[in-house]
């Protein structure tokens, strides 16, 4: 398998939006097929039109409702945490689900494994006030970067490493693969 990025150079960049539907749908795709050809059940999806509350889907399957915010990076890529709205942790069973994308250039796929920050189904999204509190990218006019008081940055080793969207089915909604009925 070769794992290269299938465009040219910063065409991803230069694609965002593009990349980042890309992204969530093959998502989506990836939980529905799971959820219904591994245990026979239905997941809901409704995507957020605005994200002012740090969630970008929400997800329900049986009883259980999980608002998701979505993060996306390659592996190995350099990035050493997340930065996630406090108004997450309001949410029913507020989550993020950092999704690690395989591209494969030979398949014209990709394959994707998570890394996981929330709680058991049915419960909220673990205090977030240990901690940092976020900076803006970008300094003021004399270069300060100010705070964002309502986003907090979670360290990576906080994230629970999930190689299978089988095994992220379980996390999210406590489904086992028994197959449909």
């Amino acid at each position: 398998m070769s794992e290269l990025p299938i465009g040219k150079g910063d065409d991803v960049s230069l694609k965002s939006s593009f990349f980042e539907q890309l992204v969530e749908h093959t998502f989506v795709s990836e939980l529905l097929q799971e959820a219904y050809y591994g245990s026979g059940e239905l997941i809901e999806v409704l995507r957020s039109e605005i994200d002012a509350s740090g969630y970008d889907v929400v997800l329900e399957c049986r009883g259980i409702m999980r608002h998701v915010q979505l993060k996306t990076s390659r592996p190995g890529a350099r990035a050493a945490s997340q930065k996630v709205h406090r108004k997450l942790a309001e949410k029913p069973g507020g989550c993020v689900v950092w999704v690690l994308r395989h591209e494969d250039r030979e398949t014209r796929r990709m394959r994707l494994s998570y890394r996981f920050f929330g709680d058991e189904p049915g419960k909220p999204l673990p205090s977030l006030s240990e901690f940092k509190v976020a900076k803006h990218n970008k300094g003021d006019a004399t270069g300060k970067k100010k705070e964002r008081p309502a986003i907090r940055v979670i360290p990576k080793g906080h994230f629970r490493v999930i190689e299978t969207t089988e095994e992220l089915v379980r996390v999210l909604f406590g489904l086992s693969s028994a197959g449909p009925t």
